[in-house]
């Protein structure tokens, strides 16, 4: 199979699909890879690497589109490339279709088989591809809220694990999933007072046994999470529902408890957000102000350490871009279910339920 890797071009993505060890395992396996040039040179991974591992480096995204069978990616695809990409190509990536109805509609009208890394399940029925960014968004959300608790840059001027003789800062985590855990365990290990909120009972009693002292577990309802608000330095918002729009728990009302100058990261932004008064930001412009409290919602949270985020990325989808390879995806979806739940746009038909629903759009189960 022919497959390309391109560069990715939303704002300060640095990661890539694929690292130089990662294309020589599928070139081993007797496939062409097609890196664009410069594609990894944000990683740390320079055309000479991809060339020595087997691949042919070409100059521009359109020439890597226009050769690949299957595309190997680390975000969705935006806007220049929806002309660039073929019916029937395979297209390996992560896609959050359901928070963004552009998206949807041009990969619908493109024909293409879309395999949303996020929705891909392993037979525990967990979610082996959105774990490692989910475990790079959860620790990084507590560096960057630790950053915009700053005075220079808007914060209260907390210290989050405070220092002898004064209390360390409160942090409130939403959701106790991957992302949720990390941050919890990260905030806790800086020193802060830590409160990790879930609407699983079973998920908080093993949170309790696991978590270090300095992480208490609450019960998640909009009552809890409004007694909470008012006395909280850094609240970090994490619920997922796999592949469709996250549930807003903090509302636009809710935000104004909070004293100015606090800090809201939404690591759920890619799925639409969980705070109500959150939209999308950018590495380069990451927060903006409600009430005075500052709102940090970057989408791409983990392309800030590609370097680490791309090793990740790579240990885990590998073994998934060698099986569509080397199976062809129709064949390598009916060998593995859970493959087959990552199909969530095919040939113009949208076959991911919660994708469907989130735009009223027609659903047809991929197996018809």
């Amino acid at each position: 199979m022919k497959i390309g890797i391109p560069k990715e071009i939303k704002n300060n993505e640095n990661r890539v699909g694929a690292t130089p060890a990662g294309v020589k395992e599928l070139v081993k396996h007797g496939h062409e890879l097609f890196v664009q040039h410069t594609a990894g040179e944000g990683s740390g991974f320079a055309d000479e690497e991809y060339a020595a591992a087997g691949a042919t480096i070409l100059p521009t995204i359109e020439d890597v589109y226009a050769t690949a069978d299957m595309i190997i990616k680390v975000k969705e695809p935006i806007e220049p490339e929806y002309a660039l990409v073929r019916k029937g190509q395979v297209l390996f990536t992560y896609f959050h279709f359901a928070s963004d109805l552009p998206l949807t509609e041009a990969m619908i009208k493109s024909g293409a088989i879309c395999i949303a890394y996020e929705t891909v399940r392993d037979r525990q029925g967990t979610l082996p591809l959105l774990i490692p960014m989910s475990e790079v968004a959860g620790r990084m959300s507590i560096q960057e809220g630790a950053r915009f608790l700053e005075k220079p840059q808007g914060g209260r001027g907390v210290l989050l694990g405070g220092v002898p003789g004064v209390r360390p800062a409160k942090v409130l985590v939403l959701g106790a999933g991957v992302v949720g855990r990390n941050a919890a365990l990260m905030a806790a290990g800086l020193g802060a007072d830590v409160t990790i909120t879930d609407i699983s009972l079973p998920t908080l009693r093993h949170c309790a046994e696991i978590m270090p002292k300095n992480v208490k577990t609450l019960y998640s309802s909009q009552h809890n999470i409004e007694q909470e608000l008012p006395t909280t330095d850094l609240v970090i918002g994490s619920v997922l529902i796999p592949g469709a729009k996250a549930p807003h728990l903090v509302t636009r009302e809710m935000v104004s408890l909070m004293r100015p100058g606090s800090v809201m990261v939404d690591v759920a932004i890619d799925q639409g957000g969980c705070f109500e008064t959150s939209h999308p930001t950018t590495h380069s412009d990451p927060t903006f102000e409600i009430d005075g409290v500052i709102q940090y919602a970057v989408a791409n949270i983990p392309g800030a350490v590609p370097y680490t985020s791309t090793l990740a990325l790579t240990n885990a989808t590998l073994p998934y871009a060698l099986r569509l390879a080397d199976l062809g995806w129709k064949e390598a979806c009916k060998r593995d279910a859970g493959l087959a739940e990552g199909v969530n746009v095919e040939d113009g038909k949208v076959t991911f339920k919660a994708v469907a629903e989130a735009f009223d759009l027609p659903y047809t189960p991929l197996e018809l």
